[in-house]
């Protein structure tokens, strides 16, 4: 079973960066689109950013220019670089991908298991 595998959160005080990471754990076809999503305790999981295979990103409005969506395809690895981080960017962040494990086989979503990013003021 595939499964997704984060890093990079961590503590940083306001107007800081980090940068966080998803890879596969085993080697698979392709990932096609990857995404970045947050959750803060008694809200709903909402989506941050997104790439498609062809390398096209959006982001949600609250983020836009301070955070960047990108993908190595060599690497089977997502990455979400977060800059000018804001209190409010406290979040548990949880990468999600659309994954084909082979050549012949359906695309199908996966996410990981979550990384606390705690941004302090």
């Amino acid at each position: 079973q595939v499964q997704l595998v984060e890093s990079g959160g961590g503590l940083v005080q306001a107007g800081g960066s980090l940068r966080l990471s998803c890879k596969a754990s085993e080697p698979i076809f392709s990932i096609n689109t990857g995404a970045w999503y947050r959750q803060t305790p008694g809200n709903q999981r909402e989506w941050v950013a997104s790439i498609v295979s062809g390398g096209a990103t959006n982001y949600a409005d609250s983020v836009k220019g301070r955070f960047a969506i990108s993908r190595d395809n060599a690497q089977n690895t997502v990455y979400l670089q977060m800059n000018s981080l804001k209190p409010e960017d406290t979040a548990v962040y949880y990468c999600s991908a659309e994954i084909r494990r082979t050549v012949s086989s359906r695309k199908q979503t996966y996410w990981g298991q979550g990384t606390q990013v705690t941004v302090s003021s």
